[in-house]
């Protein structure tokens, strides 16, 4: 199976202007998050994809690059574009503010369509601030490891402890907390932007829940890295304490 990488990366971020350029030790973040994806085993090509001709400019010395419509209201719906131009059997959406991205994780999720038609990766919730957060997605799999359901509230709910606190819920049940990571196969992929917004989808802001609404099962790896996001310029200096770290 011919598997693309891709990332897509906006300029516009209302909490980060131009944050896939921002330089993170000396290298633009969207260059650590392809460095990244390139030690990965299982994808045959990586691409970044754009409406955005600053960022166009800096990736194509380090990478292959795809300019994608301006409109398009979602990730899924920029690398689906960039999908119907390629010879490929599936794409790996990779956010692109992830410059610790785990190669384990994309193989992980890459390995997981060879028997279903999209995947994702999800690990244990372990932080108790998280526990609450509309922010962090929860899911809910099943025997099989299929996802039942993702929602920004905690998921499931504890009946029998709903007076303790959420360190001692954890301790009850092994939550799971999502990882913005997608695989699909390619036709999966191009159907999928076809649907309209779906009911839960609406709700919760959550576009994977198209997905499940629409019939099409999600299989959920779970894995023991936890997300380390780039969202405002303060979480520069986390990451670069990270990589200095790493080195030492």
């Amino acid at each position: 199976m011919t598997v693309v990488g891709i990332i897509p990366a906006r300029f516009g971020s209302t909490r980060f202007p131009g944050k896939p350029l921002a330089l993170i030790a000396g290298k633009p973040l969207i260059q650590r998050v392809v460095d990244q994806c390139r030690k990965s085993v299982s994808l045959s090509e990586v691409i970044v994809a754009t409406d955005d001709a600053r960022i166009e400019a800096a990736v194509r010395g380090f990478c292959r690059v795809e300019m994608t419509s301006a409109d398009h209201p979602s990730g899924s719906d920029r690398i689906a574009e960039v999908a119907g131009r390629l010879a490929c059997d599936a794409v790996v959406n990779i956010q692109g503010d992830e410059p610790l991205i785990d190669p384990v994780v994309i193989d992980r999720v890459t390995a997981a369509l060879e028997g279903c038609e999209m995947s994702t990766a999800a690990t244990a919730l372990s932080d108790p601030e998280e526990y609450d957060n509309p922010n962090v997605v929860k899911v809910v799999v099943n025997q099989g490891g299929r996802a039942l359901y993702f929602s920004r509230h905690t998921i499931p709910y504890l009946r029998d402890a709903a007076g303790l606190d959420a360190r001692q819920r954890m301790r009850m049940f092994p939550f799971l907390k999502h990882l913005g990571i997608y695989g699909f196969r390619r036709d999966t992929l191009l159907r999928l932007v076809k649907y309209p917004v779906s009911p839960l989808e609406a709700a919760e802001k959550l576009e994977q829940l198209r997905a499940l609404e629409n019939g099409i099962p999600i299989a959920v790896e779970v894995v023991a890295y936890s997300s380390v996001g780039v969202d405002v310029p303060p979480d520069i200096e986390r990451v670069e304490a990270i990589l200095r770290h790493q080195r030492e």
